[in-house]
């Protein structure tokens, strides 16, 4: 069953040298339970993506398209019903938990402020719902640790208590922007194996967004690409590693480090990111894609169906034959 369908859905930024389309005709599904990973460089649209969503983009942002969340649309909804919606459905994790936390309160005062407020709880049930919370994403000693304050936690546990904070009202959807960016590699993988025994637990869709194609690989069910904005390959997280079929996404897997490829140096996808302020007029990854031709610089891909895929879609205007 689909939780949230989101389609043509476009993020805007107003600037003083003129309009950048940070997101671009965007459209995707997540059902309830599913795992969607969203994967690209830096300043490829990913959070914006769900800051459209969620209605948290900067003052000088518009979101046009659709949001539709268990067949409500949510887009541009008045700030006091988008924030009900923000906790009591949809959470978010976001990149650096210190900045998230407020330095000048305890973690308990945090916690039971949300549950105060969304679910009408007394201070004394708010507390002793947080330590029940943070017992479920596994801070030891949970009951002493819940009134200390944010710098008394390392960067691990400070991740968990904020994904504790966003599971106190049982969300339907949690998304998780960069959710183990700042951790070592042994940190990060506590952080996937909690989220994923605690969908399991609650049931809840998750949206992850990474630029760690490793946390994809062993977490998500779908994956979609993006560049520039824009979609450029979506599919199943197994065939996609398996078979990527935009030169992009072949980029980003061949500089990932592999067990079973002996390499005395990794590959690298040459130039930068596009200017937003300046994009070209057809492919946004036509400078740095080694199998551009002049339509390609020209038109724009469509987002269709692969040829031989059921389920993977691709904005590429190359035959699969042309990449082999």
């Amino acid at each position: 069953m689909t939780l949230l369908q989101v389609r043509d859905l476009t993020v805007n930024f107003d600037t003083a040298d003129g309009t950048v389309t940070a997101v671009d005709n965007i459209s995707f599904d997540l059902g309830r339970g599913e795992t969607l990973g969203v994967v690209g460089e830096s300043g490829s649209g990913k959070s914006q993506l769900v800051f459209g969503i969620t209605g948290l983009l900067a003052a000088n942002g518009r979101v046009t398209g659709s949001a539709r969340l268990e067949g409500q649309e949510i887009l541009n909804l008045p700030d006091h019903k988008m924030n009900r919606i923000r906790m009591e459905k949809i959470a978010m994790i976001f990149q650096d938990p210190m900045t998230s936390l407020n330095p000048y309160l305890r973690v308990s005062d945090q916690m039971a402020e949300v549950l105060q407020h969304h679910r009408g709880l007394s201070k004394r049930a708010a507390i002793t719902e947080s330590v029940r919370m943070l017992d479920a994403v596994r801070i030891p000693e949970a009951k002493a640790r819940v009134t200390m304050y944010p710098h008394e936690f390392s960067g691990g546990m400070r991740q968990r208590v904020m994904i504790a904070m966003s599971l106190l009202c049982q969300p339907d959807i949690l998304i998780a922007d960069e959710p183990t960016t700042a951790l070592d590699v042994t940190v990060q993988a506590q952080i996937m194996r909690l989220l994923a025994d605690l969908q399991a637990d609650f049931g809840m869709a998750i949206i992850l967004i990474t630029h760690d194609l490793g946390v994809v690989a062993g977490s998500c069910v779908d994956t979609l690409v993006m560049y520039g904005g824009q979609v450029m390959e979506k599919g199943t997280t197994e065939g996609l590693f398996a078979r990527p079929t935009h030169p992009y996404t072949m980029g980003l897997l061949k500089a990932v480090p592999r067990l079973d490829r002996e390499t005395a140096q990794l590959e690298t996808i040459p130039g930068n990111p596009p200017n937003m302020m300046d994009m070209p007029a057809g492919c946004p990854f036509v400078p740095r894609c080694e199998f551009a031709d002049e339509r390609c610089w020209n038109e724009r891909p469509e987002l269709k169906r692969a040829e031989g895929f059921k389920t993977r879609t691709r904005a590429c205007h190359r035959s699969l034959e042309e990449l082999a």
